[in-house]
């Protein structure tokens, strides 16, 4: 059965690095690049005007509209698409803030191209994709004050678990005999309880409490 490609908005303002990527991305065979942009407003007068990418592949440091602004814009007002970061720099405040903001993926500029392969299979299926040097800061900067007297029971404690493999939601759900509603309800008490926004800070919270070992 034939499947639609999925389609990738690239933003970055270096037209010879976005040529690269795009060349890469096309000879994947599952994505097509709907459009390019050099900046975030150009992305969102795109978007306006009704190509609505399913990922974009975001530049952190771009004139005009840079890509936190960009990345706050498309989470107010178009939040079911992926965003993957793109950045020159291993920046851990900026790390921090785009894992804030719901990001689902974070690559270097000097990545191999199995690892941004590697990232858009990952973001397109569901999951995120982070590189180790990001989880490290996330580890570093996580905050178990908090929730280290939050109690459990054991149902939560295995959707935590499960939160640390590749499995998506809906997988997760099949595995714990339950379905994808009470899986989402576990998650959003969950965020409450431990006061986290994401699936990474589950998955960190759960190494901090070694539910999940390394």
């Amino acid at each position: 059965m034939l499947t639609e490609p999925i389609q990738i908005a690239l933003v970055d303002d270096h037209r010879l690095f976005r040529s690269g990527i795009a060349s890469l991305i096309v000879s994947l065979n599952r994505y097509n690049i709907l459009f390019e942009a050099s900046n975030g407003k150009e992305l969102v007068d795109k978007i306006s005007t009704g190509l609505v990418p399913n990922i974009v592949l975001l530049d952190i440091n771009m004139p005009v509209m840079d890509g936190i602004s960009t990345a706050q814009w498309l989470k107010k007002h178009q939040p079911s698409i992926r965003v993957i970061i793109l950045s020159m720099f291993e920046d851990a405040e900026k790390v921090l803030t785009m894992v804030r903001m719901g990001v689902k993926g974070y690559l270097l500029k000097d990545s191999e191209p199995h690892e941004f392969e590697t990232a858009l299979l990952k973001v397109s299926d569901g999951d995120l994709y982070y590189p180790d040097f990001v989880t490290k800061h996330l580890l570093n900067n996580f905050n178990s004050d908090k929730t280290s007297q939050v109690k459990l029971n054991p149902r939560e404690i295995e959707f935590l678990r499960l939160t640390g493999t590749e499995l998506t939601y809906k997988e997760i759900a099949d595995t714990m005999c339950i379905s994808v509603r009470t899986v989402d309800s576990y998650r959003d008490q969950l965020f409450d309880k431990l006061g986290i926004k994401s699936r990474v800070g589950l998955v960190l919270y759960s190494i901090k409490n070694k539910l999940i070992d390394l």
